[in-house]
This record gives C-alpha cells, sequence and structure tokens, in this order.
C-alpha cells in the first residue's frame, strides 16, 4: 500500500541556521521558506537525489511543532513520510486494522499541494507518520 518515502522532517528552533547548514556546509539545493498557516509551520525543502528533508519552525504560537520543541529544544526529527496512490483507500484500510489517524479522519492539502493524513505515533513504533497522495 505505501509507496517510496517522500521525506523525513526534522524540527527546528531557527529555521534560518538550519537551512544554511544543509545549503551551505552540506552543498544541498533547498528551497525558499514557506509559510503553511493550515499546519502552523514555515517550511523548507532540501531536495536529495531520492528523497527528501523537509525542515519545520513553528508558525504562530499554537504550532504543534512549538509544542514539540518546548519538549526537544535542539529540534528533531518529527515524521516521516511515505507516499499512497490513493489516500482515502489507504486511510480506510488502515482504519480497519486499527490505525488511528489524527485530526478529523479527513486528508488535508500538505506543503506539496497535495492530500495528507497523519497516524498516530503509537500505531507505528512511536513515529509519527504521514501519507501523502502520489
Amino acid at each position: 500500500m505505501i509507496g517510496r518515502l517522500n521525506h523525513v522532517a526534522i524540527a527546528v528552533p531557527d529555521l534560518e541556521a538550519a537551512t544554511a547548514i544543509y545549503r551551505d556546509t552540506l552543498g544541498a539545493h533547498v528551497s525558499q521558506a514557506t509559510p503553511q498557516p493550515d499546519h502552523g509551520v514555515t517550511t523548507v525543502f532540501i531536495e536529495l537525489p531520492n528523497t527528501k528533508i523537509e525542515l519545520l519552525e513553528p508558525l504562530g504560537e499554537n504550532s504543534p511543532i512549538a509544542k514539540f520543541l518546548e519538549k526537544n529544544p535542539n529540534g528533531g526529527m518529527h515524521h516521516v513520510c511515505y507516499e499512497v496512490d490513493d489516500i482515502l483507500y489507504a486511510r480506510d484500510r488502515l482504519v480497519e486494522k486499527g490505525a488511528r489517524v489524527l485530526g478529523d479522519g479527513e486528508p488535508k492539502i500538505g506543503a506539496h499541494g497535495k492530500p495528507v493524513l497523519f497516524l498516530h505515533p503509537k500505531d507505528f513504533g512511536g513515529t509519527l507518520t504521514e501519507l501523502e497522495q502520489a
């Protein structure tokens, strides 16, 4: 059901500094910072040959990333994102098998302009998991 790894997301306390590390130290191609108000974050994507790294910085005090950074002030891995061909089919199949979809269970438009869902970390080995329609 799941396809390729789309990205690994890393929460950072300072998006500009983290972006500079990937761009200037590692020589990676990085996107412009883009606010994602529906998700409470500002994102930067680092393009790699086989996947992407998403840097997340809180956008506003109610950001889920702000809460993550309270517990992890230096930042750290926040979630992994896998592609699926049909997000509604994937959701329904996962729910049938006992997985919990976060929020209201309906896909939202993610940073790539495609439908996404998040799955409860307790159901996936302690890792917050995002599904994105390919």
